[in-house]
């Protein structure tokens, strides 16, 4: 079996503010460890129930360098720095089996959600393909069931479990806090959250045949709400980018990887203007 785990950092036990996951803030430090121990509680989960399996952990935070490599469990390989193919999924194309999505945070605009956004909270407002809205969990989530890997866990707070259960049915999820705001959140001791972390894994990689993931087979239409028009202009640079008003740009991409890539791009780009 092989294993992708992709671990985010604003859905970790504990983490509440920007401050908490930014580099060079004086609480980042520790969370990059909360983060970490997190990954490695995953791992463990894995083990129990394949002990042969092999582990990628994709680093799937800001400039993908926050899982400390001296302290993930040594079992595993680490996909670490940016830009890297496949970004948050980073290993995806590799024949992936299965996939977990740790630390994982609700889509942009989701109400009383910790540090809810969709890839980037300074330039995204709303993702939608072919109609329909997905935020990070969906993005990936179908991304991997476009290479054949089922998504079968997601770690975070009690809306991204509520996400995941609307966009991904039948996985399975771990609340490690409650949103009380996107700000504040009512949360699990860091060991405890990594206690059900670790128990959870096996029944979610056990009852994988009934997870129904969106997929996008074909041709899709790209839809990105961008924050301002100036970000919209820096878009369409892109050859194929329309703008439909202001401050939303379409894209006919011939797939969804090409589409999800988009995504990550109009995210750069923005941030530029």
């Amino acid at each position: 079996m092989r294993v992708l785990i992709s671990v985010d950092m604003e859905g970790i036990a504990g983490v509440v503010d920007g401050t908490d996951v930014r580099p060079g803030e004086r609480e980042y430090e520790r969370n990059r460890h909360l983060m970490t121990a997190e990954a490695n509680a995953a791992i463990r989960g894995v083990l129990s129930h394949a002990p042969e399996a092999e582990i990628l952990v994709s680093d799937a935070h800001a400039q993908f360098r926050n899982l400390l490599p001296e302290v993930l469990d040594r079992r595993a390989r680490l996909l670490r720095g940016k830009p890297k193919p496949g970004g948050m999924m980073a290993g995806i194309e590799s024949g992936v089996d299965v996939c977990l999505f740790v630390g994982y945070h609700g889509r942009a605009g989701t109400p009383v959600s910790v540090l809810a956004h969709t890839v980037s909270s300074a330039v995204i407002a709303e993702v939608r393909v072919d109609g329909a809205t997905l935020g990070e969990i969906g993005l990936n989530a179908s991304l991997a069931a476009h290479h054949d890997a089922v998504p079968v866990l997601v770690t975070g707070d009690d809306t991204v479990a509520a996400e995941a259960a609307a966009v991904v049915p039948g996985i399975h999820t771990v609340e490690v806090k409650r949103a009380l705001g996107a700000h504040a959140a009512d949360s699990l001791h860091p060991e405890e959250a990594c206690v059900r972390i670790e128990a959870a894994v096996p029944g979610a990689i056990e009852a994988r045949e009934s997870v129904t993931p969106p997929r996008f087979d074909r041709a899709v239409s790209l839809e990105v709400d961008v924050l301002t028009p100036a970000m919209a202009d820096l878009a369409l640079l892109v050859p194929g980018m329309e703008r439909t008003t202001g401050t939303t740009l379409r894209y006919g991409a011939p797939d969804f990887p090409t589409a999800h890539r988009l995504v990550s791009l109009i995210a750069v780009l923005g941030r530029a203007a």
